[in-house]
């Protein structure tokens, strides 16, 4: 019991930091309708500037505390994260308003290899470390309840409380502010909201920056574990069965699809892995994800298309 406990809760604490990836992606399709292929570039592009403004600050400021370098290292990063929105509906998204939505995806495309090369020229090409103080040590809980107690990794603890807090704030700022509303409203109809006076323009401007925020605190969260290195634009790839299985424009279903997949993945690895060599962790979440996709397209919470003619 102990052991199956261990890999459900890995399981869950990865699933949390996969649905946070994934937020960009239903963020920017609801309020623009864009797939944006770009979400990954920018977890590694806000996790770069982290991991070098992290350095740079205490030597240009002669700081001693760590933690008030490592918090104005972030309130630079995401400083850098709304100019990077602002440039992306300045220059782009408002000279493709009503485009088709494979010009859309042309375009995200283009972003992601564009902050790909921004970041090596910017910040450098090397393999950078982020330190926030999360402890690395595992420790062992519930030995009151199970023989030699239940191994958790204190790091994924941290990295899933964030995740989720993260997760509630963004919720609380879509249902109770005049903003969150707003964008609510954008998602809905686009023409609708303009026509009630609501700007468009400024609206992706807040969903680009939300966007990229939640990609900051992602790109934090897996530099921290694994290092900032280029490989990290593939965690966007693990995001994308996460949102066929949650549903594109569901906030919930992020959440609830990354949850899924996260445990899905620890489990099969763990109980079905030796009787078939391994590696069903790679490839089990785009299995489902291709499952979904032959028998409910749209997903758990996705809005079910129906076109009249």
């Amino acid at each position: 019991m102990a052991f199956f406990l261990e890999a459900l809760l890995g399981g869950l604490m990865a699933g949390m930091l996969y649905s946070l990836v994934a937020l960009g992606f239903v963020l920017i399709y609801k309020a623009s309708g864009v797939f944006n292929f770009a979400q990954g570039a920018m977890v590694l592009f806000a996790a770069l500037a982290m991991a070098r403004f992290s350095e740079w600050i205490p030597a240009w400021l002669g700081l001693d505390d760590k933690f008030l370098g490592n918090l104005i290292a972030f309130v630079l990063s995401a400083g850098v994260m709304f100019v990077l929105a602002w440039l992306i509906e300045r220059l782009v998204l408002r000279h493709l308003v009503n485009q088709e939505g494979v010009t859309l995806l042309m375009a995200t495309l283009g972003i992601t290899y564009f902050l790909d090369g921004l970041g090596q020229t910017i910040f450098g090409s090397d393999i950078y470390k982020i330190d926030v103080g999360m402890p690395k040590d595992p420790v062992f809980l519930f030995e009151g309840l199970f023989s030699g107690g239940v191994l958790v990794n204190l790091e994924d603890v941290y990295a899933a409380c964030i995740a989720a807090l993260l997760v509630v704030v963004l919720s609380l700022f879509f249902q109770k502010t005049s903003t969150g509303r707003a964008l609510r409203a954008v998602a809905d109809d686009h023409q609708a909201a303009q026509s009630i006076g609501i700007p468009l323009n400024r609206i992706w401007v807040i969903v680009w920056f939300v966007a990229g925020i939640t990609a900051l605190v992602a790109g934090i969260i897996w530099g921290s574990k694994m290092g900032v290195q280029f490989s990290l634009t593939t965690v966007a790839l693990r995001a994308l069965p996460v949102i066929i299985l949650g549903g594109l424009t569901s906030v919930p279903g992020a959440i609830i699809g990354g949850l899924i997949i996260g445990v899905g993945e620890k489990l099969s690895e763990v109980y079905l892995g030796p009787m078939v060599g391994g590696g069903i962790e790679i490839w089990f979440a785009y299995v489902l994800a291709l499952v979904f996709l032959l028998f409910r397209p749209q997903g758990l919470f996705g809005e079910k298309i129906i076109d009249r003619v």
